[in-house]
């Protein structure tokens, strides 16, 4: 992926949370990382160094804003500033996982809307574009009034399961706000789709699950943009399995899988579970049912049409 434009220089960063997926990209371009520390003072305040001239460079800093999602946000913050005073040409925040994104509206009365206030922060710290991947709700996007590329995981988990070659496969949505998602996949694996429509009866009872579409001895494949405690998706794949259907995989963007979501995907009738590596999976998270797959392809190329003023469009 050679760069074409040598009169104009391109810098790539990482910062703490997703250092594996940086080094990879890098590699994939065919530069090196840029030279940073991140440290701590005693109080736990954040110091981070820029540790080679960026003057008139343009910069490219990756992190996901996972968990720790406020140490991960701050880091990018601060770097950002850092980045501006160091007289940087342009400051791109790569962002695979952009965290607060599910507070994207007030659903109840004197709610924040926090995926606004991170865009606020971004912009004011001094970003001049985010390269991000399957925001949670698309118009995000408004949120920003600089450039935003929404970069999308469907071809990368559709190419996977296309490899497979499973017969009378159905593509389900687990909700009815993921109906787009699953449309996408859906018509890149010539399949039908199916909707789990779900509701509780009342407060803190169980689910009632309702399946809108064709499933019986068919192959499902659950697709959602985030699995954070795995409740919606193993019980989807219970309701699936009792309705008829042969067997259930899943798929997402961004693994979260916080709490109990490792022991409830074990447990369930899934029977693999195919993410990216948007967010880097730790020693303890990597169970025989989760593929991960990955994104630095993407994310590369999508950098490299930036720096290079291409159009970006082709990618999504």
């Amino acid at each position: 992926m050679p760069i074409r434009y040598p009169d104009r220089k391109l810098k790539i960063f990482s910062l703490n949370s997703n250092r594996a997926l940086a080094e990879e990209i890098a590699e994939k371009i065919g530069v090196s990382l840029g030279k940073c520390s991140v440290k701590r003072f005693s109080d736990g305040e954040i110091q981070i160094n820029i540790e080679e001239s960026i003057r008139g460079c343009d910069v490219f800093v990756i992190q996901s804003t996972s968990s720790p999602v406020n140490e991960h946000l701050m880091e990018l913050l601060i770097m950002i500033d850092a980045l501006k005073r160091a007289s940087a040409r342009t400051i791109n925040i790569v962002m695979p996982y952009y965290g607060y994104a599910r507070q994207d509206r007030k659903a109840r009365a004197r709610e924040p809307i926090t995926a606004k206030l991170v865009a606020n922060l971004l912009e004011t710290a001094g970003a001049t574009r985010v390269i991000t991947l399957d925001l949670h709700a698309p118009q995000i996007q408004g949120f920003f009034d600089i450039p935003i590329d929404h970069l999308m995981g469907v071809s990368i988990l559709a190419e996977y399961f296309e490899k497979k070659k499973i017969d009378e496969i159905v593509i389900v949505s687990p909700d009815h706000g993921g109906v787009t998602r699953a449309r996408k996949m859906a018509d890149r694996l010539k399949a039908p789709i199916a909707i789990i429509d779900k509701r509780r009866p009342k407060p803190n009872v169980a689910e009632i699950m309702n399946i809108v579409g064709h499933i019986e001895g068919k192959t499902a494949i659950l697709i959602d943009d985030i699995i954070d405690t795995a409740g919606t998706i193993t019980l989807a794949a219970n309701a699936l399995i009792d309705n008829g259907a042969k067997e259930v995989y899943a798929c997402c963007t961004h693994p979260v899988l916080s709490g109990p979501a490792i022991e409830r995907i074990g447990h369930s009738q899934i029977k693999e579970l195919v993410v990216t590596n948007s967010i880097p999976l730790p020693k303890e998270k990597e169970i025989d049912k989760i593929v991960q797959l990955s994104v630095a392809s993407l994310i590369a190329e999508a950098i490299v049409r930036v720096f290079e003023n291409k159009s970006v469009s082709v990618l999504f």
